[in-house]
């Protein structure tokens, strides 16, 4: 029912590019494991062993907080139509911040989206895919624009000062890197 590939194959990249949400998983060494489930157009295939995803400014920043101190990571995407399927990226990542060097040419794949506060750059090593058998089938409406319009109403230098007050410690008390605050692997 599950089967391994040592990277993404045409049809991988198919299902991940018609899907419209996709789940993190993230650990550090000790403390919480953190798994979010993410959306809008923040995920780009850039060839069969690696991935980007841009990561907007939200209450928590967990995953950056793990990924600096280990960078495991997995991104999990699901069918919810008619045909089932589970497919898993396993891999290590690096948290690209918007002060650090590479971020104007990562950066470049998306959409400019107000609150944009990280890339991670996923270099794949395992493929999964399983049945999908029980996971139930739901029909997409559309995308929630709430926190793009959140983001644009705080403007550039709220989301700095929320960055500051709600994203530079993980639940754990983690570093997650954002504005310098940190160590960066990007």
């Amino acid at each position: 029912m599950s089967q391994k590939f040592p990277e993404l194959l045409p049809e991988h990249i198919h299902f991940i590019q018609a899907q419209q949400m996709f789940f993190t998983g993230t650990a550090g060494t000790e403390g919480k494991v953190n798994v979010s489930p993410k959306g809008i157009d923040s995920l780009r295939v850039m060839n069969a062993g690696r991935v980007l995803w841009l990561n907007l400014t939200g209450s928590g920043n967990e995953t950056a907080a793990h990924v600096l101190e280990n960078a495991r990571m997995t991104l999990m995407f699901c069918s919810f139509d008619t045909q089932p399927l589970i497919l898993r990226l396993y891999g290590k990542a690096r948290v690209v911040h918007p002060i650090d060097s590479g971020w104007k040419e990562l950066s470049s794949h998306f959409p400019a989206h107000p609150g944009a506060r990280q890339i991670f750059d996923l270099a794949i090593d395992l493929v999964q895919t399983s049945c999908g058998f029980a996971v139930p089938r739901y029909e997409f409406i559309g995308q929630r624009d709430t926190l793009l319009k959140w983001a644009e109403g705080r403007g550039e230098e709220g989301i700095r000062q929320y960055w500051q007050d709600h994203n530079r410690l993980s639940l754990d008390g983690k570093k997650t890197g954002i504005e310098g605050d940190g160590e960066f692997t990007g």
